[in-house]
């Protein structure tokens, strides 16, 4: 089997037994330990949950990336709806994709769909990885990228309980996650100058997030029905987010503690997590370059940059013509750079962007989950980078 050939998730639900790859879990949290455990949760998938190969090739971190995110979605359908038939399972995860808002008119336009569901899903999966890896070719921006692909997979088990309630759900739970993000980042007791620009960046993403319209009973209606999973998820990546240097300090662990008591474990549970990550960068250090650079939030936050003003000048001409012809946005963007912007405004700023980002193939990089991050780039760089716009 080679996940990067036609025909790979056929020959993937036939090869392998659905006694293998759902019955062999008692519970969704227990598969999710065992997903952490290849790496997926982390970013960077090393291999697949399955004991035997799945295929005689040497696997790319990429086409393992694939087979585990088609896994999880594959296991969440049969956790949910354990009746299900298999056709029944590749035809939701279609009908999910495409119900993403932010996909309609994104990846997905761009694919030409054949008769097969499942070579349908194959090319939605690889789609949805090219857009994370379009731009990032680091390892420190494809983590942060990769690791929110679980992303998905909670989105399509919210899915199946409330189809109507999804694009909350996921603006809800990206939210929290990078809100999250930004305590754990400030925890740090010794702060260098990148990770001050760092904790700017996602402080002011959040607050472009804050400014979307979110009903306050429908925030609490998903907040409060976050569970385990969810839960686990964004201890993980918090976990993730102050290991950067292979160190805690003492004001790090005592936010790790503070939240795990937040999330209603124990004060203690954070060690698991941290064990976990620390055991899997050790046993894999040879496969993965997770913390290789001397100071990756350094390294993050310049490839982050690089990535934006590349974007902005490889697609010049057509943001010329559409901040032209936008008349309001222009106008916000220029004030942006004189001025704080108040949150109606962001809204709007927000809004306007992704509809022009959605319409330019190499622009979809913003809508994915993690895309937010970059938002505040893009408003900062874009005056400085087009200045003829606005004049």
């Amino acid at each position: 089997m080679n996940p990067s050939t036609s025909g790979w998730i056929h020959k993937f639900i036939n090869e392998f037994s659905n006694r293998l790859l759902i019955d062999e879990y008692s519970s969704p949290i227990v598969f999710y330990e065992r997903l952490k455990n290849t790496g997926f949760i982390y970013g960077v998938s090393v291999n697949t949950l399955l004991e035997e190969p799945i295929s005689h090739l040497k696997l790319t971190k990429d086409e393992f990336t694939k087979v585990n995110l088609f896994h999880a979605l594959w296991f969440t359908f049969y956790s949910e709806i354990p009746k299900g038939t298999d056709k029944e399972a590749i035809d939701s995860i279609v009908t999910f994709y495409q119900s993403i808002e932010r996909g309609k008119r994104s990846f997905l336009q761009k694919l030409s769909f054949s008769k097969s569901p499942s070579e349908n899903l194959e090319k939605i999966i690889s789609a949805r990885l090219h857009e994370t890896n379009n731009m990032l070719k680091k390892d420190a921006s494809m983590l942060l990228t990769h690791a929110l692909l679980y992303v998905d997979v909670l989105a399509f088990a919210y899915f199946l309980k409330q189809p109507d309630g999804l694009k909350v759900y996921l603006d809800v739970l990206e939210k929290t996650l990078i809100e999250h993000s930004i305590r754990a980042l400030q925890s740090k007791k010794e702060k260098n100058k990148y990770d001050h620009l760092v904790i700017e960046l996602v402080a002011s993403s959040s607050e472009f997030m804050a400014a979307t319209h979110l009903s306050i009973s429908n925030v609490e209606n998903v907040t409060g029905s976050m569970g385990s999973l969810e839960k686990q998820f964004i201890l993980d990546i918090c976990c993730l987010a102050v290991w950067d240097d292979r160190e805690l300090d003492e004001n790090e662990l005592e936010f790790l503690k503070g939240l795990s008591k937040r999330l209603d474990y124990s004060e203690v549970y954070h060690q698991k997590s941290i064990e976990a990550l620390k055991i899997f960068s050790e046993l894999n250090a040879q496969k993965i370059h997770l913390f290789e650079y001397s100071h990756p939030i350094k390294q993050f936050y310049k490839q982050s940059m690089d990535m934006v003003k590349l974007l902005i000048l490889r697609n010049k001409k057509r943001l010329l013509i559409e901040l032209n012809e936008s008349g309001e946005l222009l106008v916000l963007l220029g004030q942006s750079t004189q001025r704080d912007l108040t949150n109606e405004e962001k809204r709007k700023v927000k809004e306007q962007l992704l509809d022009i980002f959605k319409t330019v193939p190499s622009l979809t990089i913003f809508l994915i989950p993690g895309g937010t991050l970059l938002l505040p780039l893009f408003v900062k760089l874009i005056p400085k980078l087009l200045p003829s716009a606005f004049r």
